[in-house]
């Protein structure tokens, strides 16, 4: 998995965040368009491209899309 691909597919669940915010050190908690529905969207994309399985809990631990990646390579 390339940190790029993952980027360009996390970044695909925001319909109105510019791509340009995201970034491996970007905090997504803190990006303005970030909501309950995101963070389902993103953990859905995660099983689907990925097929690792994270639980709400999980992705709680980070807040970083480097961070979020790390956790998904970890579980591959």
């Amino acid at each position: 998995m390339e940190i790029n691909s993952f980027i360009g597919n996390f970044a695909s669940q925001f319909d109105d965040t510019d791509n340009s915010v995201f970034i491996t050190s970007t905090n997504y908690r803190d990006i303005d368009e970030w909501s309950s529905l995101n963070a389902l969207a993103v953990l859905n994309m995660i099983e689907k491209k990925y097929n690792v399985h994270l639980t709400p809990l999980e992705m709680r631990g980070t807040n970083t899309i480097q961070e979020l990646f790390d956790l998904v390579e970890s579980k591959k």
